[in-house]
């Protein structure tokens, strides 16, 4: 065994040691942790992904990650602590009030699923269980990070007050200084937490039609979000009504189930600001990078309300995510840089190829390992 070879496996042999000597603590379900409060969070998990993700990066996923979104940023250091205690889950404490502003169409939904969750797994608060939810959800999807997951979180004494969630029709300077607001988040951060629409689908934004894709691959946690929704815009999904905040999509074409892409007004805005163009553009085809910022604004989003310090790492008890595919962004059949608005004064855009075809590929409903999946009549 040659000198180098040596040193590292005597590196990854202390790493083993040391990570074994952590879980110092055995749990009623024999899992390893490093600390007790940690270990009703193992069979938790093992219930989310048996009994409600199934394994595959779909529409529970998707719905888990935007409930723990919408949940925490329900918080404003300018209007106290009357007006929301951030991630404290009262979106489930309190479901007949949050889950009915307009800001939350369809987070009722999420609220029914988890419900179920936070009454097996009683010693379990209502906003640990939304943001570990969230953390767990994702790693279902390929190419997403391990997120961070703390515990700790006192359940909720009241509902936040409406008004506190950025919409889509937002003008980007008041969709900034919420994000600054609600968490503290810089232009950059926010460009970051929006790594999320690689995943996210809508129920509620485009008139007739549900489960409408942000981007073309849906299913996987990639940067293709970043590339398409700086293309050209050419129609509507749909029946070709506009809600309220879409803008002109460049992927509109649908049949069936598989509808056309989604383009929020907010996401064609921040992609095209002066202050977010750039941190948009850098995150295409970078997927590490993207992955990476959205791991550390969701570790600063998570704990919004909460005194990091007061809080317990059970990050240990997150899987690792579904590895990446590993595969380049590209323009979408029929598109090229001609497509592009070139919105970032300093930097050219990211030479890709185009994906073969002479017309624009549908975009499919279902994940393609899923047995499961609604249909949409």
């Amino acid at each position: 065994m040659g000198f180098k070879t040596l040193l590292a496996f005597i590196a990854v042999s202390v790493a083993s040691v040391n990570a074994a000597a952590l879980r110092s603590h055995t749990c009623p379900d024999g899992s390893r942790t490093s600390n007790t409060a940690c270990c009703a969070f193992f069979p938790l998990l093992q219930d989310l992904q048996t009994n409600l993700f199934g394994g595959n990066c779909g529409e529970d996923v998707h719905e888990s990650l935007r409930l723990s979104f919408h949940d925490a940023i329900a918080f404003s250091k300018a209007q106290g602590p009357s007006a929301g205690g951030g991630a404290d889950g009262s979106m489930l404490i309190f479901p007949d009030v949050e889950p009915n502003f307009a800001a939350n169409a369809g987070i009722s939904d999420s609220v029914s699923f988890l419900t179920p969750f936070l009454q097996r797994h009683n010693t379990i608060t209502a906003g640990d269980l939304i943001q570990f939810a969230g953390a767990a959800a994702i790693t279902n999807c390929p190419g997403a990070p391990q997120l961070e997951f703390l515990a700790g979180r006192p359940n909720a004494t009241a509902p936040a007050i409406d008004g506190l969630i950025p919409e889509p029709q937002d003008p980007v300077d008041s969709i900034l200084a919420r994000m600054l607001d609600g968490g503290d988040f810089s232009p950059a951060e926010v460009v970051a937490l929006l790594s999320s629409h690689t995943i996210a689908r809508s129920d509620h934004v485009v008139p007739g039609s549900e489960q409408v894709p942000f981007d073309s691959t849906p299913f996987t946690f990639d940067t293709q979000i970043f590339v398409e929704v700086l293309l050209k815009g050419t129609g509507f999904p749909g029946n070709g009504s506009v809600g309220l905040g879409e803008v002109s999509s460049p992927l509109p074409l649908g049949s069936g189930a598989d509808v056309g892409e989604l383009r929020l007004q907010s996401d064609f805005a921040l992609a095209r600001d002066s202050r977010t163009a750039c941190t948009w553009q850098s995150f295409v085809n970078e997927q590490e990078k993207m992955a990476i910022a959205f791991r550390n604004a969701m570790a600063k989003m998570a704990i919004i309300g909460h005194d990091r310090n007061s809080l317990i790492d059970c990050s240990e008890v997150i899987p690792q995510p579904v590895p990446a595919l590993h595969k380049a962004a590209t323009f979408p059949a029929t598109k090229t840089i001609a497509d592009i608005d070139q919105s970032c004064a300093s930097s050219p855009f990211p030479s890709l190829a185009s994906d073969p075809g002479a017309t624009q590929s549908l975009i499919p409903n279902c994940p393609d390992n899923a047995s499961t999946c609604i249909i949409l009549a």
